[in-house]
């Protein structure tokens, strides 16, 4: 990890910047709802690209957010793979694919769910980080692993962790700083909301 930053050092950022939960990216929703939106990357809200025609449109929309809160800025890349077993998730596909696309990141959280008396039934999730200059195309076959279920739980934020972008296969949830810039953030996308009442 660059600039000085250790996992230790950015696990603490963590909690004195996000104190409200852990980095786990499908929890920012319920966590930061009052600054949260979602985007959906094809038209139709469809799920899955099917054509090359379809990828780029999924990876101009998740490149012209990412661009809007990042240009000019550093950001952490952050992944994640997963275990039921404490000493790591060594031949998951999971871990084989974000360490081929992710072979930069360092590890620096490790969030246990440990409740179920059965071993059998804990779970480890590790996150992964490297800090880069934000470019559009930086992430682009990390962005199309996400498209494609490859991968999942990632997200990138500014070394401040101001706002955060979290991509899934089908679109993506933004949270912001304010309730405001993210009601300017999505009236400039309107066209790629959900069409429900809840935003989803």
């Amino acid at each position: 990890m660059s600039a000085g930053i250790t996992p230790g050092l950015l696990a603490g950022l963590w909690q004195e910047r996000r104190p409200s939960g852990p980095p786990i990216a499908h929890t920012f929703r319920s966590t930061y709802c009052d600054r949260w939106v979602r985007f959906h990357s094809l038209p139709g809200s469809k799920r899955y690209p099917e054509s090359e025609d379809e990828y780029a449109i999924v990876l101009d929309r998740y490149n012209t957010v990412l661009d809007e809160l990042f240009a000019g800025t550093d950001v952490f890349v952050v992944t994640m793979d997963w275990s039921n077993t404490p000493t790591g998730p060594a031949g998951h596909p999971t871990h084989e694919i974000r360490q081929k696309l992710h072979p930069d990141g360092i590890r620096w959280w490790t969030e246990s769910e440990q409740d179920d008396p059965d071993p059998e039934f804990h779970t480890h999730t590790r996150l992964y980080a490297d800090r880069r200059p934000w470019e559009r195309g930086c992430v682009d076959e990390l962005l199309r692993a996400v498209a494609d279920d490859e991968l999942v739980e990632m997200f990138f934020t500014d070394t401040e962790l101001r706002r955060i972008h979290h991509p899934y296969d089908g679109g993506a949830d933004v949270v912001l700083t304010t309730t405001a810039e993210r009601d300017r953030l999505r009236s400039r996308h309107s066209a790629w909301l959900p069409s429900n009442a809840a935003g989803l």
